[in-house]
């Protein structure tokens, strides 16, 4: 019972954080500011009640439409809402589950808590970055930079916790010299494959945005997380673009058809948040099954 309340109040928390998302996502593709009083309808400019503002609830009562004017809203309050409420169901689940399973074991109950809430926000700003650069292509480094830099963080300070537990040799300089390592190495990468395909080519292909993202997953989860959320994010945009040309063939009307501009960073960000997730059960069964374990 008490992991299934545990779940419930992580999925409650994710909707919220997720209606608080959409809210600053409006306030950010409409170059307003963030401390606006109150939010109204876009289009008769009416300000809703509070049972209006409910996550999830007021989609279903009022039918993805304003109550006054019966504008349609956009289907990308209700993706946010819904994805950051199950990815933090999710993690409220793991985390109850270690919690009441270990009763102060080797897991360490505490840093459990710690590490899955840092996760929690971690994810909840993939999401934000996700939608903003599918609505218009932006990976802003407003956002990714900061990201860079606590992500570097909060790896030394659980890190330290981990060595204050097990009462290990303190090495944060190293440990801070690796995650750096892997901070570069990740925004390398993308920078080497945009010169390659420059001197193939002579196109520019990815940017410094991409860059920036792959810095602060990898800041967040390693270099192996963060090139296992960039090969998840090629994936899924190559499953995308054949989608798109299998659709073209069968309609036959190559004059009236373009090649899509895909949101790779919004790939790229579902690939970070599958890794953060399954990110090391993903790495080991790949070991195992190339025969290097």
């Amino acid at each position: 019972m008490i992991r299934i309340l545990g779940t419930v109040f992580s999925v409650l928390a994710g909707l919220a954080f997720g209606s608080f998302m959409n809210v600053c996502l409006s306030r950010w593709l409409r170059s307003e500011r963030m401390l606006n009083p109150r939010t109204r309808c876009r289009n008769c400019a009416r300000v809703p009640a509070w049972w209006e503002n409910l996550p999830l609830v007021s989609w279903l009562v009022l039918g993805v439409r304003c109550r006054t004017c019966r504008t349609r809203t956009s289907w990308r309050y209700l993706a946010v809402e819904l994805s950051v409420g199950a990815i933090w169901g999710l993690l409220g689940w793991r985390l109850m589950d270690m919690l009441i399973n270990t009763r102060f074991g080797f897991t360490l109950p505490y840093l459990n808590l710690e590490y899955t809430a840092g996760i929690m926000i971690f994810c909840w700003t993939l999401v934000g970055i996700a939608t903003l650069d599918a609505k218009n292509f932006n990976l802003s480094d407003l956002v990714t930079l900061p990201g860079v830099a606590i992500g570097i963080v909060f790896y030394i300070l659980t890190s330290e916790q981990m060595v204050w537990f097990f009462v290990t040799e303190p090495t944060p300089l190293r440990e801070l010299g690796q995650r750096l390592v892997a901070v570069v190495a990740a925004a390398g990468l993308v920078l080497l494959i945009r010169w390659v395909y420059w001197l193939i080519r002579r196109q520019k292909i990815l940017g410094l945005g991409e860059a920036n993202l792959m810095a602060m997953l990898a800041a967040w989860l390693g270099l192996p997380g963060a090139l296992l959320a960039f090969g998840i994010g090629v994936l899924i945009g190559t499953m995308a673009l054949l989608t798109f040309l299998a659709g073209r063939a069968v309609w036959r009307d190559s004059e009236n058809w373009a090649m899509p501009e895909l949101p790779l960073g919004t790939f790229v960000c579902t690939g970070g948040i599958v890794s953060c997730l399954w990110g090391p059960q993903i790495i080991s069964a790949f070991i195992r099954f190339s025969g290097q374990a």
